[in-house]
């Protein structure tokens, strides 16, 4: 089974879907702020293995959650 990373993602969408603002979204995944607004105003897009951790993050976010979290 080949895995399919998508060539475009909506961050907004899924921040939006989990009810985070960009704040909380930034410090729960580790990215910066200025980065997701970035994406999310369309003036940068995340890379292939960023939009794969997106993805997960959209599909298992309280998986990827409990993984960053520290003992």
């Amino acid at each position: 089974m080949s895995s399919i990373i998508p060539s475009e993602i909506d961050v907004r969408a899924i921040r939006v879907r989990l009810g985070m603002t960009q704040q909380k979204f930034a410090v729960s995944f580790g990215f910066s702020v200025n980065t997701l607004r970035h994406w999310e105003q369309g003036r940068r897009v995340p890379e292939a293995p960023t939009r794969a951790y997106l993805l997960v993050i959209d599909r298992e976010p309280k998986a990827v959650q409990k993984a960053l979290r520290i003992a």
